[in-house]
């Protein structure tokens, strides 16, 4: 739509002349966003509530984060007396797009209306912020929520430029900051903009969220627990406590903060499923299972939860179960993640039936909305991983960097059997297991941003400019800040799958480390990421194709690995495991310089937290029925098979 016809179409909707926009509109492309989105308006406006569906629907098929089209589905819903899903539209349109004023006082308005005043008091903090901001910020806000981060920060920038110290203004290009994973600024920002305004309860907020992501777990606890003690009543600081608690493996101070906020607010689906997760992680499956169900219960839609029952992997969903999840996604005011979450709950469930065409279906639909959402570009991974070579072909480990011993990475694709090797070292008493602890990645971040002129490959080419005391002070970072995860033995896993395409870093900052790469045939592996939904960070699994081409990626470079650190990283293979666990536990303890320990064969009888989706696998002794889970979907992974090209074809498993 060019600019003189949008400012002529948008003047005759503010004027009330509704038939002159729809007549210039008829003359702009249909499937045009903001053509279907004026159109909607004009018909909603005519009393043509029906027309405006059809367009609103057909918008967000194509655009389902368009906000402005869940705030016109809300205005529509609400005329004609459907309160509850006015309320659901209104509320997925500021989930998409905060800075809409009007849906988030329609919101309280309705939850006022039904006598639900403390939800509505909720909201209050959100159009308080938005009457407050400066209209340059306003439009920041609403140009991040479509997707224009450019433009978005340039217009905060400017007005921060011009007004320092506005502490709005700075909580924003945080939040900019972290949409552009610029983790260290968004943390610089909001500590400044905290010293300004210490009291300002949504800042510090942002603060302990930023400093989650950066891991500074120990750090984000004390700022909440500081919050907590000042307002003990207020469920919101008790959810961050009681999250951040989880976060830290302190299950049982977590626990008791759940059980806190659910006696306030008996059956919320949210504490429920967190209160899931915790119980999940510590092994009470049958209690995990209970609040999953009954976050599901008649009534509520929590699309994570029955995600979540699928994901314990042993859990069989009953017909009714089914047939609950297939009315919900009928639903069409269905917030987007539900409906991703449903979908890959279907998937699980018609699977275990043998119904695999409904089965890959649902899995494909998951897969397809997040893959809609997602900046993921297969080629940009590939031309990352050569340069990485290109990068180590001359720079090997030169032994300089930190030396601790103390780190065992496991690498690799996930869903390739990090778990259960996580499971059989950890079983060993000189091993702490801990998670997927994202410190690598961290660092890699910060190589990134080192460079004021960004390029895409900034890193890994900004590792040739270490310098040795550079390298050292990355590995005891590394050593320090992962300290929070361990208790008392001298070793330590990190199973961070991805730190496959950080090898190189990690040898020349931690040159002792122990590097296992765990491998899967391609099949199984590539098919069951496809069904996994990951939490965050694995966005090459939404599409098959993307799938193969990583995984025939991750295998190429790997093999660069092997070849740059001959005898320092040690293949093991899922298959090789299944079929010989005894020799496999040898060959293991050996190159971790450990001694043969019988736990370590009957490593489901270990009792640990466990924070991946094989936590109830690993729990129970070792079975081949998930060795080729990929044979009953062939007929639909041919894009699969062709983008593995010869990793498929060479395949075969290492000695």
């Amino acid at each position: 739509m060019e600019a003189q016809t949008h400012w002529v179409i948008r003047q005759a909707i503010e004027t009330g002349d509704y038939h002159k926009a729809l007549k210039l509109l008829t003359r702009e492309p249909e499937e045009n966003s903001e053509t279907l989105y004026l159109k909607a308006v004009c018909a909603r406006k005519l009393g043509k509530p029906e027309e405006a569906m059809v367009l609103l629907d057909k918008l967000i098929s194509l655009h389902p984060k368009h906000g402005r089209a869940f705030q016109e589905r809300g205005h529509i819903l609400r005329a004609g007396g459907n309160l509850r899903g006015a309320l659901a539209s209104f509320g997925r349109a500021t989930e998409e797009n905060p800075s809409l004023h009007v849906s988030w006082r329609a919101q309280a308005e309705i939850l006022l209306a039904a006598g639900r005043t403390e939800e509505a008091e909720r909201i209050k903090p959100h159009i308080q912020r938005l009457v407050k901001m400066p209209k340059p910020l306003l439009y920041s806000l609403d140009m991040l929520s479509q997707g224009a981060t450019g433009k978005a920060e340039q217009a905060c920038r400017e007005f921060l430029g011009e007004n320092p110290h506005h502490v709005e203004a700075m909580r924003l290009l945080a939040q900019i900051a972290v949409h552009m994973n610029v983790l260290d600024e968004a943390e610089f920002l909001l500590e400044s903009a905290v010293l300004f305004e210490p009291h300002n309860l949504a800042l510090k907020t942002d603060y302990i969220n930023v400093l989650r992501k950066r891991q500074k777990l120990p750090e984000a606890r004390e700022h909440a627990l500081e919050l907590f003690e000042s307002d003990k009543n207020n469920l919101y600081l008790k959810s961050q406590l009681a999250v951040i608690s989880l976060q830290l493996s302190d299950y049982a101070t977590a626990l008791a903060l759940f059980d806190d906020l659910l006696s306030a607010m008996p059956g919320e689906p949210v504490t429920l499923t967190s209160k899931g997760h915790a119980l999940k992680t510590i092994g009470d499956t049958e209690a995990a299972i209970r609040c999953y169900r009954e976050a599901c219960r008649e009534g509520v839609i929590h699309g994570e939860a029955w995600q979540s029952l699928a994901n314990l992997k042993t859990y069989k969903f009953e017909e009714a179960e089914i047939k609950r999840m297939q009315s919900l996604l009928t639903n069409p005011a269905l917030r987007k993640m539900d409906r991703v979450y449903l979908h890959f709950g279907l998937g699980k469930a018609y699977e275990d039936r043998g119904e695999y065409d409904a089965a890959f279906s649902n899995y494909a639909s998951g897969n397809q909305t997040k893959r809609a959402e997602s900046r993921y570009i297969a080629k940009h991974m590939t031309e990352e991983f050569a340069e990485q070579k290109r990068v180590f072909t001359s720079l090997k480990s030169s032994g300089e960097g930190c030396g601790a011993p103390d780190p065992i990475f496991i690498v690799g694709m996930p869903r390739a059997g990090s778990t259960l090797l996580e499971q059989i070292l950890s079983s060993h008493s000189q091993v702490d297991g801990t998670q997927e602890l994202p410190n690598i990645l961290s660092a890699d971040q910060q190589l990134r941003t080192r460079n004021k002129d960004f390029n895409r490959l900034t890193y890994p080419r900004a590792i040739k400019d270490l310098s040795a005391s550079d390298l050292v002070d990355f590995g005891r970072a590394y050593i320090e800040d992962t300290r929070t995860h361990r208790k008392e033995a001298p070793f330590f896993i990190d199973k961070m799958p991805n730190n496959f395409r950080h090898i190189g870093l990690i040898k020349r900052i931690l040159p002792n480390a122990k590097i296992i790469d765990a491998r899967r045939h391609p099949l199984s592996c590539t098919f069951s990421c496809f069904k996994q939904l990951f939490a965050e960070g694995q966005e090459f699994s939404y599409d098959l194709e993307d799938l193969g081409h990583y995984y025939r990626d991750y295998v190429r470079l790997m093999d660069f690995w092997h070849q740059c650190f001959p005898d320092e990283i040690l293949h093991v293979q899922y298959e090789d495991v299944v079929d010989d666990l005894e020799s496999q536990v040898h060959r293991i303890l050996d190159y971790c310089n450990l001694p043969f320990e019988e736990a370590c064969m009957n490593y489901w009888e270990t009792d640990r937290a466990v924070k991946t989706p094989s936590s109830e696998q690993v729990r129970q002794p070792i079975f081949r029925s998930g060795v080729e889970n990929w044979q009953d979907f062939e007929a639909h992974l041919e894009p699969l098979k062709r983008a593995l090209e010869e990793t498929l074809y060479e395949y075969l498993p290492r000695n």
